[in-house]
């Protein structure tokens, strides 16, 4: 009793079993998640079967979790399932569900691109569980028996129609098992996966027999069974059919490279077969038992004999492609660090070093009085010149990176030659092919002309970078350009390949640096021919005056130029005279009679005396003075500075940083009125007495307002004034006007400096480093790969090309226009995408698929244009169909390429095993047949009808299943289908 009243006994452990589990939380979240995707009752609705096979398929995912295991669902559909419900597609309520349906379609069998449960079963929406992505597959019995019941009770909870799959055993082995439910029926997807083949079942008798024996069906007769077989023959052996690449020349600069092409244009194609394999599928589409026999001793099933063909290529991953291979390597070049001089690896001895010493001390040598050496010889450029060859002198020959005869022909047709040879490079080159528009993609790139040296030179470089030495060919190349500009510039040679006149804006820097370059060339050209007048005048005068020598230099009118080295300006500033007789080096406000001449001007204008006109080009427009009767000249006037876009961005941020103080902004217009201030002058020395308003009836006419008037004695008359913008106080006009002094043009100090600014641009390419260089050259280099896909595409025409290169286009003209570049951007963008790559890649397959298929661009007809058409659609498409099977003509030619390599590949395997004797006895025609075809790779047999089960009253329902029989591989993937009403 005293036991009975312990307390302890009477306390009970309670269980609430209202709770609920994490199986339960398990299938309520997935039967929530097939209500939010409305996967809820049969998909009404109405699909034509063919777009199983050209339909396109989505598919969204959401991860759902049973207890601490992750699994992810996924639903597969095809796109536009269903058409618009306009009431007459309307399913009953206890008709089949869809995937039921399509186990009996026969219009949809193998398709070629798709899930494979869409292969294995037909079925057009589905959904998979399968494990998350670090999670380990479900190999045990028990939990595969566990997901299956949580999905039968979700299909039954939510009413879904769709049969839904869980992924079992390891993800290689694909093995999946699900459950459809319908109102009253059920199928239930079973699988099978071995390694090998079992003999009883390696034939087309013994897959019947499991057929029959899992559907259990008792009636007698049993029903036929339909079946659909495809056969997939593999061709391998390409090696009787080269690949479409030319042949290395042994004879040129390139030494015999693989795909080597000569400077000025650019490698193309793929170093090795682009093309892998070549499958066949032979396919008897609609057979029932009995019609064809399949077992262990004797087949029907002939390739030949196949009603349907069908062919599908399978290319090489990323097979070696020389374009591809040369941008690659380009933009390698573009993260590299060194200088030219760190590359090329100068140790300085001590007389390099004493060299160096004289070009740094250059300019201080310049001061020093010069006793033997005139003073116009010894310049700045000079004596680097002459140090650099010291240098140049000293390095060995086999030191050089750079093959000689290489750079030679490079520098020789580039920079010298370039007017002779250079036209007759690119007349052949891709633009003789192509639209103005393609003519003008430098624009849109803002790389340089296609005819330009610009463009010569990137080609030059990069094929030097991938075939002949690398950074260090490219740094010597470089080096050795640079110094023959600056050779050029000493020696008053212009630089062939450049457009003349200003920098162009429009193009790339690089490219505008040659320009200016150019410019100053032109400019000290022609001042040196206007000294050469200059002097010859002065020795005529010698002569006249009587051989009497005067100290006072010849006067301003004795250096005039003829008219025709000038230029006009009417309206509008004019164009500028490019020869004045002034030296490179001289300064007129130093010279005595200058200042003379200058007061003598002051004091003419002080006393109204007539000053003598200078620099006068022609009259305007029968115009007069308005202070006197004589005719308004037109000046001889100077160019504007030619600018390149990097000067013009420094100008800009020197004028902005000025400020919008009241001086700043006087300092601001000082600074730009430079050129106004130099047209004033000529204007005042070529129109003595003029006033302000003279100059702007000239220069800007819309600035000088006439309007008629009455005078005292009733005439009309026409009278003019400033503008209101003239008249301001303080106008910039008004004030340079008063400060002008009256000098014509070739006295004036010059606005263009050439010598320092072509001083100033052959510091700038000196200092380049090769990474500076290739991102200078990138947009040409861009250029000539998009010209060169356009070159290959237009023989080919293949759309997926086309598409391809306009992509590639726009995405370089995006990166590559603007000022600044974002190489990591750059990088990543182009190399990760590389349209350049692909393009190349497509059109190489398609040029090996020519070949190989005998498809010549001469030849003309029907059977031509059949075959260009299929080989075309083999890169396009996952699968085409062969015309006429193994009858027509595109057939008969895959035929004989399977024929031709069973031939290669070797004799009858009778005569592996027997001795020489016995091989020439069996060596006759009859004894060493080799078959026209290999082993099929791969067989697929599908087996389907329609029986009552599981008793003979049940409904007729659709059983199929699918076999894949493989070398190392045996898959068997059933759906059977049994009626629930009664069970």
């Amino acid at each position: 009793m005293a036991a009975d009243s312990d307390p302890e006994s009477e306390v009970f452990e309670i269980t609430d079993f209202t709770t609920a589990s994490e199986w339960e939380r398990f299938v309520s979240r997935v039967e929530e998640v097939l209500n939010d995707w409305k996967l809820i009752g049969n998909s009404a609705g109405k699909l034509s079967p063919e777009k199983v096979l050209t339909g396109t398929w989505g598919e969204k995912s959401q991860d759902i979790n049973f207890a601490d295991f992750k699994f992810c669902i996924t639903h597969y559909f095809l796109k536009q399932l269903c058409e618009k419900d306009d009431g007459k597609n309307k399913f009953e309520e206890d008709a089949f569900p869809l995937a039921m349906q399509d186990l009996l379609c026969m219009n949809n069998d193998f398709p070629p691109r798709a899930h494979c449960l869409v292969r294995w079963y037909g079925i057009r929406e589905f959904v998979v569980i399968s494990p998350g992505t670090n999670c380990e597959a479900i190999i045990s019995e028990s939990k595969c028996n566990l997901l299956l019941s949580s999905i039968s009770i979700s299909l039954a909870n939510s009413g879904c129609q769709l049969p839904i799959f869980v992924q079992i055993q390891q993800k290689w082995r694909r093995m999946y098992s699900g459950e459809c439910q319908g109102p009253g029926v059920r199928t239930d997807f079973e699988m099978v996966h071995l390694r090998k083949v079992p003999s009883q079942y390696n034939h087309l008798s013994g897959l019947l027999d499991i057929f029959k024996s899992k559907i259990g069906c008792t009636l007698s007769p049993l029903p036929p069974v339909n079946i659909a077989i495809r056969f997939t023959y593999v061709l391998q052996d390409w090696q009787q059919y080269s690949w479409p690449q030319q042949p290395p020349d042994l004879d040129s600069l390139l030494g015999g490279e693989v795909g080597g092409v000569e400077f000025g244009k650019l490698p193309f194609g793929a170093c090795e077969e682009p093309i892998s394999e070549l499958h066949l599928a032979t396919t008897w589409p609609h057979l029932t038992e009995g019609i064809v026999v399949d077992n262990d001793v004797y087949s029907d099933l002939e390739p030949l004999q196949a009603p349907h063909w069908s062919v599908r290529v399978r290319t090489a991953e990323n097979p070696q492609c020389l374009l591809g291979d040369l941008l690659t390597e380009f933009f390698k070049l573009c993260c590299r660090k060194e200088t030219t001089e760190e590359i090329l690896g100068r140790g300085l001895t001590e007389d390099e070093s004493k060299e160096n010493n004289d070009i740094s001390s250059a300019l201080s040598k310049l001061t020093e009085p010069a006793t033997t050496v005139p003073i116009s010889k010894l310049s700045v450029s000079n004596m680097v010149h002459s140090a650099r060859k010291h240098i140049r002198r000293h390095r060995r020959i086999d030191e050089a990176p750079l093959n000689t005869d290489i750079l030679h022909s490079v520098l020789l047709v580039g920079v010298i030659h370039a007017d002779a040879v250079m036209g007759v490079v690119f007349s052949q080159n891709t633009i003789s092919l192509l639209s103005v528009c393609v003519k003008n993609l430098f624009l849109q790139l803002k790389s340089a002309p296609t005819d330009s040296l610009t463009y010569w030179l990137a080609l030059c470089v990069c094929l030097v970078n991938y075939n002949h030495g690398g950074l260090r060919a490219v740094a010597h190349l470089w080096q050795e350009f640079v110094l023959e500009l600056r050779y050029r510039w000493e020696n008053n040679y212009l630089i062939y390949g450049l457009a003349p006149g200003p920098p162009d804006l429009r193009c790339c820097l690089l490219h505008q640096k040659l320009q200016m370059l150019n410019c100053c060339i032109e400019r000290k050209r022609a001042r040196d021919e206007a000294r050469k007048v200059s002097e010859g005048s002065k020795e005529r005068e010698r002569k006249v005056s009587g051989g009497c020598q005067s100290s006072r230099p010849v006067p301003e009118s004795a250096t005039a130029t003829s008219p025709a080295s000038s230029s006009t300006r009417e309206g509008s500033v004019g164009k500028s005279w490019d020869s004045w007789s002034d030296s490179e080096d001289e300064f007129f406000e130093c010279l005595s009679d200058q200042g003379e001449m200058e007061a003598a001007r002051a004091d003419g204008e002080k006393d109204g005396s007539k000053i003598k006109a200078e620099g006068r080009l022609h009259p305007c427009n029968n115009m007069t003075l308005l202070n006197s009767t004589e005719p308004l000249y037109i000046p001889v006037t100077q160019e504007p500075a030619p600018m390149t876009e990097d000067l013009l961005e420094e100008q800009s941020e020197v004028l902005a940083k000025l400020g919008t103080s009241a001086e700043g902004s006087h300092l601001r217009a000082r600074m730009q009125s430079a050129c106004l201030l130099s047209d004033m002058e000529s204007f005042k020395a070529a129109n003595p007495g003029c006033v302000l308003e003279d100059f702007v009836r000239w220069y800007s006419p819309r600035d000088y307002v006439e309007e008629e008037v009455i005078d005292e004695k009733g005439n009309t008359v026409v009278k003019g004034k400033l503008s209101a913008r003239m008249e301001i106080p303080g106008n910039m006009w008004v004030e340079a006007w008063e400060t002008a002094r009256v000098i014509p043009a070739r006295r004036q100090k010059r606005l263009f400096d050439d010598t320092k600014e072509a001083e100033k641009v052959l510091h700038y390419l000196a200092v380049q480093k090769p990474a500076d260089l290739t991102r200078h050259l990138l947009p040409c280099i861009l250029h000539a790969a998009i010209l060169k896909l356009k070159e290959e595409e237009s023989v080919e025409d293949i759309p997926s090309v086309r598409k391809c290169i306009q992509q590639a286009t726009s995405q370089a003209s995006k990166l590559l226009h603007p000022t600044n570049q974002d190489l990591k951007k750059l990088e990543s963008e182009i190399l990760t995408h590389m349209y350049y790559v692909l393009c190349e890649t497509i059109i190489t397959q398609a040029r090996s698929l020519k070949a190989k298929f005998s498809i010549s661009e001469s030849e003309k007809g029907e059977d031509t244009n059949e075959l260009k058409k299929f080989a075309s659609s083999l890169l396009e498409e996952p699968e085409v169909v062969v015309i006429g099977a193994g009858q027509g003509s595109t057939g008969s030619i895959i035929h004989g390429l399977f024929l031709n390599a069973q031939r290669v590949s070797g004799v009858s395997p009778a005569l592996c095993h027997c001795d020489k004797h016995q091989k020439e006895k069996l060596g006759h025609p009859q004894h060493n047949k080799v078959p026209d075809f290999p082993p099929p790779a791969g067989r697929e047999i599908l087996l389907r009808t329609c029986v009552p089960r599981p008793a003979p009253y049940s409904k007729a329902l659709p059983q199929r299943l699918f076999c894949v029989l493989m070398r190392e591989e045996f898959r068997l993937a059933g759906a059977f289908s049994s009626d629930t009403s009664f069970f």
